[in-house]
C-alpha cells in the first residue's frame, strides 16, 4: 500500500484563505499567523509535500498555478468535510430553532460562510436572522445570540474581532475634495458616526450628512455612486471602493470591538453550536 504524506488542514485553511485574498499578508490576518509563518507553511507545502509550484507570484499579489487551482478544489471539500463529519457525530440529531440578532454591518460580509456552513452540519435547525442597530439588540430578551459592536472598553460578551475604522468612497470619484464633505453614515443611534464626525470636528473639516440609512447595502450603493464618502469598518470596504487616509486631509479612526452576547435564558447545544460557528466565521 502506497503512502503518502498528509496535509494538516490548517495549512489548508491557511492556502484558502491566499487564494481568496490574493496575497500572504491578509491571508495571515485572517488565520492569525504572520506573513512569514505563511510564507514557510506555503514553502514546505510546494516543496517537501506535494513537490508543486502552487502559486506565481507577483510582487505582493500572488496567483494559483493550474495546479494550485486543483488544489483549492480539493482543499474546499476537505475544509467542508472536515467540519461537517466532526459535528455530525458530535451531535447527529441536533434540531430546533435559534434566533440571532446582528446589525446590517455583518449580513453580508459574514453571514453567509457562517449558516452555510452551519446549515452543511446541522440541517434540521431553523435559523431566525433579526437585523437591527446593535444599541436596539442590546435591549431585546428574546434573542439566542446577537452580534453587536462596542466602544473600546465597553465590550460584553465574547470578543469575535477589534477592526478599525476607515474612510472610503468609490474608485474613480473624489467626494472628499468637496466642501463641506458629504458622508453617508447610519441613522444617529450608531456611536461611529458620532467618531466620525468628532473626528472632523476635531481637524476643523467641514462636513455634511448627506445621506442616512440603518441599511449598509443602502449606504455602500450611495457611496459607489460617487456620491458622498463614508467610515466603515475596513472588512465591510467592498473592491470597488478605496480607502482614504490623511493623505486626502481625513483623520484617523478608532478600532472598534465586534463581540458575541449570548442570552444566559436561551441556552441549549443548539444555539452554542452556532456560537461555535459565529465565533469561527468572524476569524476568516
Amino acid at each position: 500500500m502506497s503512502h503518502f504524506p498528509s496535509i494538516d488542514t490548517e495549512v489548508l485553511r491557511t492556502f484558502v484563505a491566499i487564494a481568496d485574498e490574493g496575497g500572504f499578508t491578509r491571508a495571515g490576518e485572517l488565520v492569525n499567523r504572520t506573513q512569514s509563518a505563511v510564507s514557510m507553511q506555503m514553502k514546505r507545502l510546494e516543496e517537501d509535500v506535494l513537490q508543486r509550484q502552487l502559486f506565481e507570484r507577483d510582487g505582493r499579489h500572488v496567483r494559483l498555478t493550474p495546479e494550485g487551482q486543483v488544489l483549492l478544489g480539493y482543499a474546499r471539500r476537505i475544509l467542508s468535510l472536515h467540519s461537517e463529519v466532526f459535528n455530525t457525530l458530535r451531535e447527529p440529531h441536533m434540531v430546533g430553532v435559534v434566533r440571532i440578532g446582528t446589525p446590517d454591518d455583518y449580513v453580508m460580509r459574514f453571514l453567509p460562510g457562517i449558516l452555510s456552513r452551519f446549515a452543511q452540519a446541522f440541517p434540521l435547525v431553523q435559523v431566525e436572522v433579526h437585523c437591527e442597530p446593535s444599541t436596539q439588540l442590546l435591549l431585546r430578551h428574546d434573542l439566542d445570540l446577537s452580534i453587536v459592536t462596542r466602544e473600546p472598553g465597553n465590550e460584553i460578551g465574547q470578543m469575535l474581532r477589534r477592526e478599525r475604522m476607515v474612510w472610503g468612497e468609490a474608485t474613480g470619484f473624489c467626494p472628499h475634495e468637496q466642501n463641506p464633505i458629504p458622508l453617508a453614515m447610519f441613522n444617529t443611534d450608531c456611536f461611529c458616526r458620532v467618531w466620525t464626525c468628532n473626528a472632523l470636528d476635531t481637524i476643523k473639516r467641514p462636513f455634511r450628512i448627506a445621506y442616512t440609512s440603518p441599511s449598509l447595502s443602502a449606504l455602500l450603493a450611495i457611496v459607489s455612486a460617487g456620491l458622498a464618502v463614508t467610515a466603515q469598518l475596513e472588512s465591510l470596504m467592498t473592491s470597488d471602493m478605496r480607502i482614504l487616509g490623511e493623505a486626502e486631509g481625513l483623520p484617523q479612526l478608532p478600532t472598534a470591538s465586534i463581540v458575541l452576547v449570548r442570552n444566559p435564558n436561551n441556552q441549549s447545544p443548539v444555539t452554542e453550536c452556532l456560537a461555535e460557528h459565529i465565533i469561527e466565521g468572524f476569524k476568516l
